[in-house]
């Protein structure tokens, strides 16, 4: 009986590196002649570009070249199109406009790239960017979303009559018909403001051409290396397999590094391909903030209906999302909220509409949630409302509402991320509600504690937010697994990783299929060398996708080792078993040979190979499924409050995901810490403060709080498993779960701590001093 891995809490394969420093990340790689790049960014928000004097610039000592957008010439042009709405979409406006190498005529936020040094070392390129004099117009900046929307208001893309981006109206149902027939609407404005990504490690890219070969060959903290490789083939002129592109260790990517392609994507090649020498460029903490890409801000005004017993019969969103300078990314983020709006629940009647508008600060692409919190604060805010107005509890008003399990595959009527039909695939949600509510002692805390801690002038609150999560979405993924003549396992897949483990947990899914231990399983990802074809590692689709590719490629080289060890051993394959690198007979176990001995026997040096069969154990396979798949979760949990300084302390945290078949709850749970810690941030700490002119003023860490271990709490996590009927191993996706219901969970504790404040929570990030204005407003109102 082959020994059962998926499931299992095994230790990660890919720590003993990373513990020990032979991890390699991108500023590790070193190559002879290595050159260091520099950019020179605007200060400005929007001005535009009258000339750049880089004479003294190219005169400093060390100093190998300075390229501006002139001197790209014919090669410079705007970056592709990554995400636009197919031509069948309807009612659905969409202006594209594309992030440049380097600025030409215009600068639309503060931080675009105007020009590259290409130096000795950083330090020579990093001043003879100061050498560098630049003659600008400055031009009013736009910043405040329902400013930018005013037909007065300063255009961010002259060609456009205005600063939309987009708009996007979408209805289920008859939102107006349910509004006459319910015994409560209520109306709230939601203003959800912005955050960084903060990865440990910044952003970073390696070129090295070789004249020679004519070979491009580029390690660069990406999340999607083959979509790299084949759009910088496209641009330089050459064939994909003249460019190989190598996504190592990432400290974290979390969405951001999906995005493509920055200026520095553009520019480092094309200079390395230019000067024939390998170029290295480092991104540093403050262009972090100012050139890496950032999310959140939207600004909704939302309605409810509902019956008097706590049923919603409609809900009507119309908001504004905060694009940045440019929109790459289409239209994924605000599809997400509108989507994720409707939260976990039986919402016959819905009507919303989304205007994108261009702003003068960073673009905004996916970062770990990716328009999802959003969505789902606006729909729990307005829940926590319509229970005070009806007297109901909070988690009472939720369990009325839950879609039954008896309801999917629920189709939503609305279109998603991806165009397609809104399907939430399968579900029991109110057992995960029933779990954290008993994990995190509700009805106790509520009956006895609270009161308890009240008396004694404690300001404590429990708070309980569901949510669901679209996981798992298309294209495809492919891999390719291969026994070597040692017996041991290859696996090669596109994914790239940042820190999911999946040099564990896809290993499992190999070793389980295959019979041998997982520390025998070696893989190779992110490297368009070993594996040609994929889209990335995004949208928490790496177990699903990736994940059910593997599966598949295992499972053809079981078949084939089966048949091979049938005849060798000349016994039925149903009577056969792998296990411990062996295929042996069940019932008489010494009668076995090895995985070895079979890869050997499969590629034979003489004789020949008989008609219609491979040499060789190894498959490829690619998975693709009909349409995401839809996880589950519940978090909850309870905080007190100082009211002198409004800093809270986390007392308990509680998390219960149902993310289907759950391949190794050890992996799971690190995935969920991570996002509940970024979660955290972005409901109580993480907030960018941009000016009226468009200038970032909390660019460091010395300003930009971020939580740090003594925030935060120790996180107890709940499993259950519905598993998903789209893919063989049932996995749901689980990456962005920790982040996704924390802001609305923090609003719904501090509410409920300030209780005697009567305190409504209408946005997010929060902090300790916005916090203490809003009681002071409270109470001088």
């Amino acid at each position: 009986m082959t020994k059962t891995l998926i499931g299992q809490r095994v230790l990660r394969n890919e720590d003993a590196r990373l513990l020990t420093g032979l991890a390699q990340f991108v500023d590790d790689v070193e190559i002879p002649g290595l050159l260091h790049a520099a950019f020179l960014r605007s200060d400005h928000a929007h001005a535009r570009l009258v000339g750049l004097d880089v004479s003294a610039a190219r005169q400093r000592p060390g100093v190998i070249a300075v390229f501006t957008a002139e001197d790209m010439g014919a090669d410079w042009a705007p970056g592709p199109p990554l995400v636009s709405p197919p031509p069948t979409a309807k009612d659905v406006t969409f202006h594209s406009r594309r992030q440049v190498p380097l600025v030409k005529d215009k600068i639309r936020h503060a931080g675009e790239a105007l020009a590259v040094v290409i130096a000795e070392n950083r330090y020579i390129a990093e001043d003879a960017v100061e050498d560098i004099l630049v003659d600008l117009e400055p031009l009013e900046a736009v910043v405040d979303l329902e400013d930018a929307m005013r037909p007065d208001s300063p255009r961010v893309h002259d060609d456009l009559e205005s600063n939309l981006a987009a708009h996007l109206f979408q209805k289920k149902g008859d939102y107006d018909a349910a509004r006459q027939q319910a015994d409560l609407v209520l109306r709230r404005r939601i203003l959800i403001d912005r955050g960084a990504a903060a990865a440990m490690e910044n952003r970073g890219i390696v070129a090295d051409w070789d004249e020679k070969s004519q070979h491009l060959t580029i390690w660069d903290t990406t999340q999607a290396p083959i979509p790299i490789r084949n759009g910088t083939a496209a641009r330089l002129g050459l064939s994909e397999n003249q460019v190989r592109v190598i996504a190592p260790f990432i400290g974290g990517g979390f969405g951001p590094k999906m995005m493509m392609f920055y200026p520095e994507e553009l520019v480092i090649p094309w200079a390395a391909k230019k000067l024939k020498r390998p170029i290295k460029w480092i991104e540093d903490r403050r262009e972090n903030f100012y050139a890496t890409t950032q999310e959140r801000g939207q600004v909704h005004d939302v309605e409810i209906a509902l019956s008097k017993d706590g049923r919603i019969l409609g809900l009507k969103d119309i908001f504004l999302h905060d694009t940045g300078a440019y929109d790459p990314y289409g239209l994924t983020i605000p599809l997400n909220t509108q989507c994720h709006a409707l939260g976990g629940y039986d919402i016959q009647n819905f009507t919303t509409e989304v205007s994108v508008v261009f702003t003068n600060k960073t673009l905004v692409t996916p970062v770990r949630g990716a328009g999802r919190p959003q969505g789902i604060f606006v729909i729990e805010r307005m829940l926590d409302a319509a229970a005070r107005e009806l007297g109901l509890d909070p988690v009472e008003i939720r369990r009325r509402n839950l879609i039954p399990p008896t309801a999917f595959p629920y189709e939503h009527g609305i279109i998603d991320q991806a165009f397609a039909p809104l399907i939430l695939d399968s579900g029991n949600y109110w057992p995960v509600m029933e779990k954290a509510l008993e994990m995190i002692g509700y009805a106790t805390f509520v009956r006895d504690e609270q009161p308890r801690l009240r008396k004694a002038g404690k300001h404590v609150g429990i708070g309980i937010a569901p949510f669901v999560e679209s996981t798992g979405v298309g294209p495809y993924e492919g891999a390719r697994v291969t026994v070597e003549a040692s017996g041991k396992v290859f696996v090669a897949t596109g994914v790239g990783t940042q820190g999911q483990g999946h040099f564990t947990t896809f290993a499992q899914v190999v070793a389980e299929q295959l019979g041998v231990e997982v520390s025998d399983v070696r893989l190779v990802s992110g490297d368009t060398a070993e594996f040609h074809w994929g889209t990335g590692t995004f949208a928490s689709r790496g177990a699903v996708v990736a994940g059910n590719a593997i599966h598949a490629a295992a499972s053809i080289v079981r078949r084939k080792v089966l048949e091979l060890a049938s005849k060798h051993l000349e016994t039925p394959e149903d009577e056969l078993e792998l296990e411990g690198g062996r295929v042996r007979v069940a019932d008489i176990p010494n009668r076995s040979i090895s995985l070895a001995e079979l890869a050997n026997l499969a590629n034979p040096l003489r004789g020949a190979v008989e008609p219609g069969t491979e040499p060789g154990l190894e498959a490829t396979a690619y998975f693709g499924p009909r349409y995401g798949a839809t996880a589950f979760g519940v978090h909850a949990m309870i905080i007190e409050i100082d009211p002198e300084t409004m800093m809270i302390e986390i007392k308990r945290y509680v998390t219960v995901e149902d993310c289907g078949t759950v391949l190794n709850p050890l992996i799971l749970e690190g995935q969920i810490h991570g996002g509940v810690s970024l979660g955290i941030g972005n409901a109580y700490y993480e907030k960018l403060h941009y000016d009226e002119n468009g200038q970032l003023l909390n660019a460091s860490f010395a300003d930009y709080l971020i939580p740090s271990a003594t925030e935060m709490p120790r996180i107890e996590v709940g499993h259950m498993e519905t598993r998903s009927p789209l893919n063989e191993l049932g996995t749901k996706g689980v990456g962005e779960a920790g982040t996704i219901p924390v802001p609305a969970l923090f609003a719904q504790a501090i509410e409920n701590a300030l209780a005697d404040r009567q305190l409504e929570i209408l946005e997010s990030p929060l902090s300790p001093n916005r916090l203490y204005e809003l009681t002071s407003r409270k109470e001088a109102g």
